[in-house]
């Protein structure tokens, strides 16, 4: 397959299948992180947040189960490449969910709208692309480095994941480990009954898990198999959306990549999934200040996923299925700043009478 395809194409179809199944999550089983965190905090309902967890466990279960397998190279995913910066986990973080409030959605969330046919999101998509790159290797690139420079791992290092660390202070197998990790996650979800009734919900949860599976398998695969340099990573929607944009630009002189497939995967999954349940409508933004907020939040969601490394979902999910240190401080941070967002976009922060 891979003579057919090449190794960049075969990563953008990995990516593809993946980003469409957690479009259809999305649309299907109303997936996303900005609606777990309101319903948490305004409607008393754990349930979608109960999702992401579900879908967190699933996703630990399956990548160390990978690792186990000999089907992941653990210290050449993305995430193990470098040291952890703890202050860029906490800045960009709440930066990031600051911005997802203002927007109303994250990067993903985003996409998922836009497939939906809300062509707000294809503002918010558009500008926080072009945001990450202006902070990724654009005139901010300087200064973000100075602020939150990138540490190489020391010879001898271990690569910063907890599992890893674990493994090195009791000598369990890392895989192990990261398992039984992923099974205690999901034990906690599924103490709701109204959780374990909403076979729906645990569907689309699982499907979400399952999408960073496919791409740590599948990218892995590529770079062990092929020739090319290709990254081993899973899904993340800051810097793809950049690529994205640029690969329309320059198609010609450029190739495919992972990211690119799996942004073109949500949309399609949310184009699917708003059909099938007729939901698909054109939308715009009728009120000037709604888009100035929205454009405002996705230039901070762009400037903050790329400081924390990664998005609701690189971090969230990507990272986290792997046990990055920076993963549940990231996620925290993130949920931490959009709580700050939407209580000033609902109350403005009016003292209590």
């Amino acid at each position: 397959m891979l003579e057919m395809l090449g190794e960049s194409n075969a990563a953008a179809l990995v990516g593809l299948i993946g980003g469409t199944m957690l479009g259809l999550a999305a649309r299907l089983g109303r997936f996303c992180t900005l609606g777990a965190i309101e319903d948490m905090l305004y409607a008393g309902s754990s349930l979608r947040l109960r999702m992401w967890g579900i879908a967190v466990g699933v996703a630990v279960i399956g990548s160390f189960a990978l690792m186990q397998a000999g089907m992941l190279d653990a210290p050449q995913a993305v995430y193990f490449q470098a040291g952890w910066v703890p202050w860029a986990s906490v800045i960009g973080g709440l930066v990031f969910g600051y911005g997802m409030a203002l927007a109303g959605n994250c990067g993903f969330g985003a996409l998922a709208r836009l497939g939906g046919g809300d062509l707000r999101s294809f503002v918010i998509v558009l500008v926080m692309g072009l945001a990450a790159y202006v902070a990724i290797s654009g005139p901010l690139a300087s200064l973000r480095l100075m602020l939150f420079p990138v540490r190489p791992l020391d010879p001898g290092e271990t690569v910063p994941g907890l599992a890893h660390l674990a493994e090195r202070l009791t000598g369990l197998p890392a895989p192990v480990i990261g398992m039984s990790v992923g099974v205690v996650i999901l034990g906690a979800m599924f103490t709701s009954a109204e959780m374990r009734r909403d076979a729906r919900k645990i569907f689309w949860s699982v499907v979400a898990g399952l999408a960073i599976v496919v791409g740590w398998a599948g990218t892995n695969w590529i770079a062990q198999t092929g020739f090319a340099p290709i990254p081993v990573e899973s899904h993340t929607y800051s810097a793809p959306l950049g690529d994205s944009i640029l690969y329309l630009m320059t198609a010609s002189g450029n190739s495919l990549n992972f990211g690119v497939g799996s942004v073109v995967g949500v949309l399609a999954g949310a184009f699917i999934g708003s059909a099938l349940k007729g939901h698909f409508r054109w939308e715009a933004c009728e009120d000037p200040r709604e888009l100035k907020r929205q454009i405002g939040g996705a230039v901070l969601m762009g400037f903050g996923a790329v400081v924390a490394f990664g998005c609701s979902i690189g971090q969230g999910l990507s990272a986290f299925s792997l046990l990055y240190h920076g993963a549940p401080v990231t996620l925290a941070a993130i949920m931490a700043g959009a709580a700050f967002g939407l209580r000033q976009l609902i109350s403005g922060f009016a003292p209590a009478e």
